[in-house]
């Protein structure tokens, strides 16, 4: 039996997947060594790729492909303007700036998923289903190396998902059924490991200020 489209995604994914994953930033973060201070950091930056995947979910919420892929229970733009506010108090607006790999992350997002649907899927999968998984592991070390639970947190909670099993699987099913030809199935796999590259970068920009997070 062929592997479904969306095993063959994650297949083709999964090196640069585990590049994200063990990048230098990430680890120490998960490591324990890393201030409260480098998480903020990190959501700080999540906050402007999530405004602009979430800008393209309404780009899209009409597109007879794209817009079976726009979850509201996923939006994440809500809880990480708590998170904001936690960290760096009620002017956090002004307190926070995308860092460069940010910048491109973003205009790469506005550039292929607000009119092409299988970009939007691309960065839309690359985010959310691993933030729905492996987001977890960083809200247990939020709470159990700093305590924060609550605001601070709140981006990696996702209390409208009765069942993240099931909707990852609903997920998957959803790539699999989606009316893509050979060709096109192959520029979106080269797109989501374009979106996973530019995670990558933001992760190596964070890791330059390393230092003055270290809990050493």
């Amino acid at each position: 039996m062929s592997p479904t489209f969306s095993e063959t995604l994650r297949a083709a994914t999964m090196p640069v997947h585990e590049t994200a994953n063990h990048s230098p930033y990430i680890s120490a973060l998960l490591g324990g060594e890393l201030s409260v201070d480098a998480f903020a950091a990190l959501a700080s930056q999540l906050y402007y790729v999530y405004s602009a995947i979430e800008e393209a979910a309404e780009a899209m919420r009409d597109d007879p492909v794209g817009g079976k892929f726009v979850f509201d229970e996923l939006t994440r733009q809500p809880a990480l303007r708590q998170d904001m506010a936690f960290y760096f108090g009620p002017a956090w607006e002004s307190a926070i700036s995308p860092l460069p790999a940010t910048e491109e992350y973003c205009g790469r997002i506005r550039e292929v998923a607000f009119t092409w649907s299988g970009g939007f899927v691309a960065h839309h999968y690359t985010r959310y289903l691993g933030d729905i998984a492996g987001g977890q592991v960083i809200r247990h070390k939020l709470k159990n190396l700093h305590g924060v639970t609550g605001p601070g947190s709140m981006f990696y909670v996702f209390d409208q998902i009765p069942s993240a099993p099931k909707f990852r699987d609903n997920y998957r099913e959803l790539l699999n059924t989606a009316p893509w030809d050979a060709q096109e199935r192959k520029r979106v796999i080269m797109e989501s490991i374009r979106a996973y590259e530019l995670n990558v970068g933001i992760f190596s920009a964070l890791a330059k200020d390393m230092p003055r997070y270290s809990m050493s």
